[in-house]
């Protein structure tokens, strides 16, 4: 055993700098691959550049907007001036109903990543729909509307 009077001792791990530097380039190569996870993807809306007031017109644009005037309608988001939701269901079925000729009429114009955008989007909003008409017409809710 060691001599209790000699006082603390001092192990050096010659290996410690090695496994730091590799722990190092494992957090750097992780946050890389974040990074490249976070950027849009080719044909998603660019934010504009600074001093311009709105981004690029394009497909993707024009969907997001449909999408947002849907999503209000069923009240999945706030309004903008009230802060409060609020379910208006002819105006969702309105939304949905253009973004279904928005699909109609671009039928083999879009890129594959587009044309599965605005299926799934179209299918989300309308599953939605149903289930919010379905509950405002519930006894629970007497009925009435939401």
């Amino acid at each position: 055993m060691s001599d209790p009077d000699a006082g603390p001792q001092l192990h050096i791990d010659s290996d410690w700098k090695a496994q730091a530097q590799a722990e190092k380039a494992k957090l750097a190569q992780r946050d890389k691959d974040r990074q490249e996870q976070a950027q849009p993807a080719a044909g998603a809306a660019k934010p504009p550049p600074p001093g311009k007031r709105f981004p690029d017109a394009d497909f993707g644009g024009l969907m997001n907007m449909l999408v947002s005037q849907a999503l209000m309608s069923l009240g999945a988001v706030a309004h903008p001036q009230t802060g409060q939701p609020h379910v208006d269901l002819d105006l969702a079925r309105h939304m949905i109903d253009l973004l279904g000729v928005l699909e109609d009429k671009s039928k083999g114009n879009l890129s594959d990543d587009e044309a599965k955008q605005l299926a799934t989007a179209l299918y989300e909003l309308r599953s939605s729909y149903v289930q919010i008409a379905n509950a405002s017409r519930s006894p629970a809710t007497g009925g009435q509307g939401m």
